[in-house]
């Protein structure tokens, strides 16, 4: 009896434990997205899509990759960490993590010296048809940058060690710390200019790059704080090269940072091929962030959950279970992403301009930002069941194929940014008439998703799992069918009323029209027989 109720007690420990971890995790990280959002309009209203902004996002390339790929949370560095550091007691932990962080340290140290010496021909290399006066800004950007590459190696063991330690919540909040400095840093130019009507502190190109480097720098500090203060920083030596614990973190790291950033290329492509055109890389960079939002709430919450269930059913050989879930996940994933698709695609104006258009960020610039969100937007239902196809065959621990489709896609897509920007050979000019510019760029990637999500979907079946094509098919068709007569209503409907001229009028407009529109696309497909979701039910 006794044990009974002392199992109870821990279960009951145990689910007050993930609970709390949960709501501090979801905490956390909703504060640092809202942070980041009011950042990123802030930004809109300081630069616009000008060539300073232009310029940061080349300039930021290289160590926001560092940044994301090593600095960031779930990244190599984090999971590795993670998974060494949680089994040791705090002192052997600390000597572990203080000896990485040295070494690592040295490493990027090297790594950020020689980016400072050849910042001018990295820029030339990444963004070759930008203007000299861009080059210039984003060169000088970049040389300030450098700093936060020896520091994201630490801020990356730092989230392991915090999360290996249950400190969740400061690494999910975090991430917030750049961008609340960021903003601080445009409210305080702000002000200056409004006292010194001679200041031109706006135009300062190396503004956005300061910020970036302090924000960095106050996140190492606060982190390396918190590891002092957990005792996990110690300074003691063992004299050794390296340990067991030192070796299996670096083993972990090399192929995962190898594997996340093949995925990054395709944004360096990308970002070559934009140099061609003016504000391009602003307008990606604020379209990206209006789609990702939405995307990485419906990733978390649609293919999370189900990848622990491909786990368990792969192990227990039950391929027809599987295959069952997984036409269940994708029937989910397209009756989601084409609501996306059609949502954006309708109310892409008053999107734009209730979070973008004040301050530097004109109607010219919307106009550029809302052809892009639209862009975006066709790509919503490939992104998505692509990454679902991945996260598949990573469940069931065949990696292989992939890789290769990725390596694939990384060609596919190089060609794909050059035919639909004119076919440009230098001393020759277009070979092609169509000229997308910016926006064929967007489709580039579109194209290649589709062509990606074919190929990994008949792969299955060298993995025994057989998808219905057809019937999946003839279900995106009745779900894009569904979209389109809902979003063809509700824009004939936005040209008799879209007379408002205040941001409470056009706020009210997208609440009730994104109302209208969830109904009339959820009734539709019921209608159409291609939508299983049940109200008030569990999935």
């Amino acid at each position: 009896m006794k044990l009974i109720l002392l199992e109870k007690f821990r279960q009951i420990q145990m689910d007050s434990f993930l609970k709390n971890n949960v709501f501090s995790i979801s905490f956390g990280t909703s504060l640092s997205k809202l942070a980041g959002c009011i950042r990123q309009i802030f930004i809109a209203a300081a630069f616009g899509v000008g060539v300073t902004y232009d310029a940061f996002n080349y300039a930021y390339i290289i160590p926001g990759f560092l940044l994301i790929i090593i600095g960031g949370i779930n990244g190599p560095l984090h999971n590795a960490v993670v998974a060494v550091l949680t089994p040791l007691n705090k002192k052997n932990g600390g000597i572990v993590l203080t000896q990485v962080s040295i070494k690592l340290s040295i490493l990027l140290i090297g790594l950020a010296i020689l980016i400072y010496f050849n910042s001018s021909l990295l820029i030339e290399l990444l963004a070759p048809n930008l203007s000299y006066e861009a080059k210039s800004i984003a060169t000088s950007q970049l040389k300030i940058l450098t700093p936060c590459i020896p520091l994201s190696g630490f801020i990356g063991l730092s989230f392991g060690a915090l999360n290996a330690q249950r400190k969740f919540f400061l690494s999910s909040i975090s991430p917030a710390i750049t961008s609340l400095t960021t903003i601080f840093f445009i409210l305080l130019s702000w002000i200056f200019n409004q006292e010194n009507a001679y200041s031109h502190f706006f135009s300062y190109s190396g503004l956005l790059a300061f910020a970036t480097l302090t924000g960095t720098l106050i996140q190492f500090v606060v982190q390396i704080s918190e590891i002092n203060k957990i005792g996990l920083l110690r300074l003691e030596s063992n004299f050794q090269l390296f340990n067991d614990n030192e070796r299996r973190i670096f083993k972990l790291i090399i192929p995962a940072s190898i594997s996340s950033g093949l995925s990054q290329i395709n944004v360096f492509i990308d970002m070559f091929f934009a140099s061609s055109f003016q504000g391009a890389a602003s307008g990606l960079a604020y379209g990206n962030f209006l789609i990702q939002a939405p995307l990485g709430i419906l990733s978390n919450s649609l293919i999370l959950p189900l990848l622990p269930k491909f786990s368990k059913l792969r192990s227990d050989k039950d391929n027809r279970g599987l295959q069952k879930k997984l036409i269940s996940g994708i029937d989910y994933c397209f009756l989601t992403t084409i609501f996306l698709t059609g949502f954006f695609i309708t109310f892409n104006n008053q999107i734009v301009q209730l979070v973008f258009q004040r301050g530097s960020f004109d109607y010219s610039a919307a106009l550029k930002v809302k052809n892009i969100l639209i862009a975006y937007a066709v790509g919503i239902p490939f992104y998505l069941y692509r990454d679902l196809l991945v996260r598949t065959y990573y469940s069931i621990e065949k990696t292989n194929f992939p890789f290769k489709s990725s390596l694939a896609g990384i060609l596919l897509n190089i060609f794909f940014d050059w035919l639909l920007i004119g076919a440009p050979i230098k001393n020759f000019g277009n070979l092609s008439p169509y000229n997308f510019g910016v926006v064929g760029i967007i489709l580039s990637s579109v194209i290649v998703n589709f062509i990606t999500c074919i190929l990994l979907a008949f792969n299955l079946r060298n993995e025994n799992i057989h998808l219905p094509n057809l019937d999946l098919l003839r279900k995106i068709i009745l779900m894009s069918l569904a979209a389109f007569f809902d979003s063809t209503l509700c824009l004939t409907i936005l040209k008799t009323t879209n007379n408002f001229n205040s941001n409470l009028g056009e706020f009210l407009l997208l609440i009730f029209g994104s109302l209208a529109f969830f109904v009339i696309y959820f009734l539709l497909t019921k209608c159409f027989k291609v939508n299983r979701f049940k109200v008030f039910k569990k999935i």
